[in-house]
C-alpha cells in the first residue's frame, strides 16, 4: 500500500504535529505501507527521498502544482494532517480536497483533526455578516464547515485525536458521524529502560531500579548535584502556555522546605509556535527568572535534546510535572510520557476535565496556582509511598496508548476505503 501525506511542515524537533506524523509513518512502515509526505521546500529539515517539498509556500496559487504533485504520487490514497498552525493559518488548504475531485481524483481522501473549535477564518476586506452567513449556509448543507472549509466534508475520512474536537465537530456536521474515527496519540518519547519479560517479577522491579539509579547518578555527575537529591521534570516546549513562571515560584517555596531538591526544565524554546528572536526572548526571561528566585544552583534548562538524551533523563529523576496554564488534556504527548517512564506526575485540570483521563493516575491541581502547586511538589516529594502509588497508576494507565496500535488502526481505515468489500 502506498499513501500519500499532505503535512504543513515536516521538522519534528519543532512541531508536534510533525513528530507525531514521523511516528505514524515509523510504525506504518513495519505494515508493508509506504509512504511519501508532501510539503512546503522550507519545512524538509532532512534530505530524504519519502519527503518531498512540493511547493514554496502554503498559499493558493500553490495549490494547482500540490494537486499535481499528489496525481505524481501514484498513491493508494491521499492523508492530510491538519493544524492550522503548522499551514501558517493560511486558508487555501481548505479548498485541496475539492480541487482534487475536480481534476478526477478518485482514491480515497482521510483528514486527520489534531485541533479544532477554536479558529475561525475572518477576511478584513468583506463585513463579517456576509462572511458568517455564507459559513453557516454551506456547513447546515453540509457543503464546508465553517473552520475547515472542504477538508472534511470532502474527506472519505475524518480522524480525530483528542475528544475535544470531536465532540465540536459531532455538534457542527453531525451527519458526518458515521465517518468520524477518534484514535489518540501515544507517548512522544519512549523509555529507553524497560525490564526483561521474566517470570520473577521481583527480579525486574529490581533491575528496573538499578538501572534508574545508575540514569540518576549519571545526571547528577553531569550537573555536580547531591546523589541525593530529589529531581522534579518537566519535558515539553518552554512555551509562555506551560505554566513555567508558576512551576519556577512554586519550586522556590517547596526548596525552601526541601533544600535538596532540584528541578530540570527538559525542552527546547524554538517551535513553529515560537521562533527565532521570540524564542530567544522568552528562553532569556526563564533564565532571568532562575537567578531572580535565586535558584541558579537548583534548576537547570537542558534545551532541545533527541529522544535518547530526553529518556536518559526521564529514566532519572523522580517526579514529573505539568503545570499547564490550560491544564492538561490526553492531547499531551508528554504526560503519556512521564507515565511510561514511571514518574508519578503532577498536572493540571484542564476545564472542563478531559472525560478519559484516569483522575486517579495523576495528582491533579487546578491551574494558574503558585500554592497549590507549592502543595503538591511538596507532598509528593516528600512522601515515597504517595510517588509509587502514583507511578503505578500512571503506568497502567499509560499501556492503553501505543503507537503500534495507532497504526493498526489506521491500517484498518485504510483498507476499509481500497478495498470496502474485504472484511
Amino acid at each position: 500500500m502506498r499513501v500519500a501525506m499532505i503535512a504543513g511542515t515536516y521538522q519534528p524537533d519543532r512541531c508536534g504535529v510533525a513528530h507525531y506524523t514521523a511516528h505514524l509513518r515509523e510504525k506504518l512502515a513495519q505494515h508493508q505501507v509506504e509512504s511519501i509526505v508532501l510539503t512546503t521546500r522550507s519545512a524538509v529539515c532532512n534530505p530524504d527521498p519519502t519527503v518531498k517539498g512540493a511547493i514554496d509556500r502554503w498559499h493558493i496559487t500553490a495549490l494547482m502544482p500540490l494537486v499535481q504533485a499528489i496525481h505524481q504520487t501514484d498513491a493508494d490514497l491521499l492523508h492530510l494532517q491538519h493544524a492550522a498552525g503548522t499551514y501558517g493559518f493560511d486558508r487555501s488548504i481548505f479548498l485541496l480536497p475539492r480541487l482534487l475531485r475536480l481534476t478526477r481524483w478518485q482514491k480515497p481522501i482521510i483528514t486527520t483533526i489534531h485541533e479544532y473549535g477554536w479558529w475561525n477564518w475572518q477576511p478584513k476586506y468583506l463585513p463579517a455578516q456576509w462572511i458568517d452567513r455564507l459559513k453557516q449556509g454551506g456547513q447546515q448543507r453540509g457543503w464546508w464547515d465553517e473552520e475547515d472549509g472542504f477538508l472534511m466534508t470532502q474527506s472519505d475520512a475524518i480522524i480525530t485525536t483528542n475528544n475535544d474536537a470531536e465532540q465540536v465537530i459531532l455538534k457542527r456536521l453531525p451527519h458526518l458521524q458515521q465517518k468520524l474515527h477518534r484514535i489518540p496519540i501515544a507517548p512522544n518519547i519512549a523509555p529507553n529502560i524497560a525490564p526483561n519479560i521474566a517470570p520473577n517479577i521481583a527480579s525486574n522491579i529490581a533491575e528496573l531500579q538499578r538501572d534508574r539509579t545508575e540514569a540518576k547518578l549519571q545526571i547528577c555527575q553531569q550537573l555536580s548535584w547531591s546523589e541525593g537529591s530529589p529531581i522534579v521534570a518537566f519535558f515539553g516546549f518552554l512555551h509562555p502556555v506551560k505554566g513555567l513562571e508558576i512551576l519556577l515560584s512554586a519550586f522556590q517555596q517547596a526548596v525552601a522546605r526541601i533544600p535538596q531538591a532540584k528541578l530540570l526544565l527538559i525542552g527546547g524554546v524554538e517551535s513553529l509556535a515560537l521562533r527565532g528572536t521570540e524564542a530567544t526572548r522568552y528562553w532569556q526571561k526563564l533564565e532571568s527568572l532562575i537567578v531572580s528566585l535565586q535558584l541558579q544552583e537548583s534548576v537547570q534548562m537542558t534545551g532541545y535534546l533527541d529522544a535518547r538524551s530526553v529518556s536518559n533523563y526521564l529514566s532519572g529523576v523522580d517526579v514529573g510535572v505539568l503545570p499547564l496554564n490550560h491544564g492538561v488534556t490526553l492531547k499531551s504527548g508528554s504526560l503519556l510520557a512521564l507515565m511510561q517512564h514511571r514518574l508519578p506526575v503532577i498536572a493540571t485540570y484542564a476545564d472542563p476535565p478531559d472525560p478519559e483521563l484516569d483522575d486517579s493516575s495523576a495528582y491533579f491541581i487546578p491551574s494558574r496556582s503558585v500554592d497549590e502547586l507549592t502543595i503538591a511538589l511538596t507532598n509528593v516529594l516528600a512522601n515515597a509511598s504517595l510517588r509509587q502509588k502514583l507511578a503505578q497508576a500512571g503506568y497502567d494507565f499509560s499501556q492503553f496508548f501505543s503507537w503500534s496500535e495507532i497504526a493498526v488502526k489506521h491500517l484498518n481505515i485504510y483498507r476499509s476505503l481500497i478495498s470496502p468489500s474485504i472484511p
